[in-house]
């Protein structure tokens, strides 16, 4: 199993989410077209959320991903998982905000875990928080770091969008919502890094 590392997951995140960006922005885009649809949103929403499980590895995850149907047989666990890591959390968050902030690091594999390996809730939680034990300064740089240059540079274009007038400002836009696209692939792609790293 190869070292995670701040820039383990900085490179993962660029290559994993430069080399998904169509896909994974089809995949937004059906998302945003479907969620209308009673039942059938409930598994494109999760997919859409644990999509970083299929980003590991070197191929390129499918344009219509978040159709799969293991994403509904997961439901159930999905949303246990997802309520008792919330209410921990927000309960960690409490005592002076710190405590939450390492808890929603020591459980932010649990998700993937019950839809990648099919776990339960608890063992989810579990197994998420050994295997980011140690780990936690390191998957807060990396994702941290990939998030500030994310933010500045959209920050930058959206001003200048603001900014300019006419035709530049619309070509400003679309650069910015693009920029905002391949930046959600990149984060998601570094967080598909730290999945495979450390569960794959």
């Amino acid at each position: 199993m190869a070292e995670l590392t701040v820039g383990s997951i900085i490179a993962g995140g660029f290559s994993k989410g430069f080399k998904n960006v169509i896909p994974f922005t089809v995949n937004i885009i059906l998302w945003a077209l479907t969620v209308w649809i009673p039942y059938l949103n409930i598994g494109t929403t999760i997919g859409m959320a644990t999509i970083a499980v299929k980003m590991g590895g070197s191929k390129t995850i499918s344009a219509v991903e978040i159709f799969n149907p293991v994403y509904r047989k997961r439901m159930g666990e999905y949303f246990l998982t997802a309520a008792l890591v919330y209410l921990g959390v927000l309960a960690g968050l409490i005592f002076v905000v710190i405590p939450g902030l390492v808890l929603a690091i020591a459980w932010s594999l649990s998700l993937l875990l019950v839809v990648g390996k099919e776990l339960n809730p608890l063992e989810a939680m579990n197994q998420s928080n050994k295997l980011t034990y140690g780990r936690k300064w390191t998957i807060f740089g990396g994702e941290a770091i990939l998030a500030i240059i994310a933010y500045v540079v959209i920050g930058i274009f959206y001003y200048l969008s603001t900014a300019t007038h006419g035709a530049g400002s619309v070509v400003l836009y679309i650069i910015t919502v693009i920029l905002y696209l391949i930046s959600l692939s990149i984060l998601t792609g570094a967080q598909a890094t730290i999945y495979e790293r450390l569960a794959a």
